[in-house]
């Protein structure tokens, strides 16, 4: 079956997925509205099955690719929740110290498109590591309605505590050549510039069209920044301009892309909004960035 794409949909529809998504109206919300737009025998309930996530179809690396060694751990955090459990993926082969990765979600846990990006990541050989901020609620539902409406239920500072706990330890990790970088989409991209702020030493950090940093805490960034925007993502872009002055003058190591004709999510290639060729460019440019900042 032909993947459909975000050209397939009315852009008032893509507008309301992406509100439903990011929580700004609920599954009756977005159906009520789409309901104008659900011509010619499809129904509103039609367009957001096809709009949802479909991750089967998705997925680049199977869970049991031989090439990879993959299992779940357990991190305990100083502060926030006190505990952390991610998806970590390996090469099976591995032979030497490896360069370490977090990799960080979206606003619905870690889900399999989370988990199947960290396995890409470990076919190139990194050491790679997807936490579940959802952990302290049970985790990862297997549902992503329930997903969001659980993380509206996290207290962020204890969240990002627990985040700057597990990079530290995750550094260190036997495995590791003590070099550490971090990717992150949307929530996560947020997550990956948070970081940069806290972390002096962390290597390199990759925010996919994720919020920006207090500009008061850009001078404490230490890591370079690769930093990728979608080009039709009106909240997060606000204030990337603001964002890449105060990189300028803090003296940063950073660069910036903005993808034409894309949405918010164009990494995500579980739903329509993915855009495979700017995902593909914006990913080669990031093992591009690992490669050169996180390798002895």
């Amino acid at each position: 079956m032909k993947r459909k794409t975000a050209k397939d949909f009315a852009p008032e529809v893509m507008a309301l997925f992406d509100h439903y998504v990011h929580g700004a109206i609920d599954r009756r919300g977005f159906l009520d509205a789409a309901a104008r737009f659900a011509v010619g025998g499809v129904t509103a309930s039609m367009l957001l099955e096809a709009l949802s996530p479909n991750f089967a179809q998705a997925q680049q690396v199977k869970p049991d690719d031989p090439a990879l060694k993959t299992d779940y751990v357990e991190y305990a955090t100083r502060g926030g929740y006190g505990k952390v459990r991610g998806y970590l993926a390996q090469p099976a082969q591995a032979t030497g110290p490896l360069p370490a990765v977090l990799v960080v979600h979206e606003n619905r846990g870690l889900n399999p498109h989370i988990e199947d990006v960290t396995r890409r990541l470990a076919l190139e050989g990194y050491l790679a590591l997807a936490p579940d901020a959802l952990h302290p609620l049970g985790g990862y539902p297997g549902n992503e309605d329930m997903a969001r409406e659980l993380f509206q239920q996290l207290d962020q500072k204890k969240t990002r505590e627990d985040f700057v706990s597990l990079a530290l330890a995750f550094r260190a990790h036997d495995l590791g050549n003590g070099r550490l970088g971090v990717v992150g989409f949307c929530y996560g991209g947020a997550i990956a510039n948070f970081l940069a702020t806290k972390l002096p030493d962390l290597n390199a950090a990759v925010p996919f069209y994720g919020s920006q940093p207090p500009l008061e805490d850009v001078p404490a960034i230490g890591s370079p920044l690769l930093i990728h925007y979608a080009d039709q993502d009106e909240k997060v872009n606000a204030g990337a301009t603001r964002y890449d002055a105060a990189l300028v003058t803090a003296g940063k190591a950073y660069q910036t892309y903005v993808y034409p004709g894309t949405l918010h999510g164009f990494h995500n290639d579980t739903t329509p909004r993915y855009d495979e060729r700017a995902a593909r460019l914006a990913w080669q440019r990031t093992l591009d960035f690992f490669a050169q900042h996180l390798r002895t």
